[in-house]
């Protein structure tokens, strides 16, 4: 598992767009599989997107077509471009990581970082 700060978080309007960044630590980022994840209130944690190492990605259907996960290993950093937001994207964003990619579908993590607000006013 890596060590993640998330950024870029805000309020946006619907149909307005939100680049969000998360800084990876703590392990061999470039042969992690990285995801994004998003909780609503009152609802669970849930997969929005991951990335494999050598950037195959997999999206969540609600957002298929309007996200983009990319990630810049010399950076040790992975994005999400979230673009035509709608107030159901309102949520705190997560990004967490690890070498198994079972393990990131799951989002079994221990720990998690602080995430980043997105908020769509309906």
């Amino acid at each position: 598992q890596v060590e993640v700060v998330e950024s870029g978080g805000g309020l946006v309007q619907a149909g307005g767009s939100l680049r969000l960044s998360c800084a990876a630590s703590g392990s061999i980022f470039s042969s992690t599989t990285m995801g994004w994840y998003r909780q609503a209130p009152g609802k669970q944690r849930e997969l929005v997107a991951a990335i494999t190492p050598n950037a195959v990605t997999k999206y969540a259907d609600s957002v298929k077509g309007r996200f983009t996960i990319s990630r810049d290993n010399a950076k040790n950093t992975v994005y999400l471009q979230m673009n035509a937001l709608k107030s159901e994207d309102t949520a705190v964003y997560y990004c967490n990581g690890d070498e198994s990619l079972l393990q990131v579908v799951l989002g079994d993590f221990a720990s998690w970082g602080q995430g980043t607000q997105v908020t769509v006013p309906s």
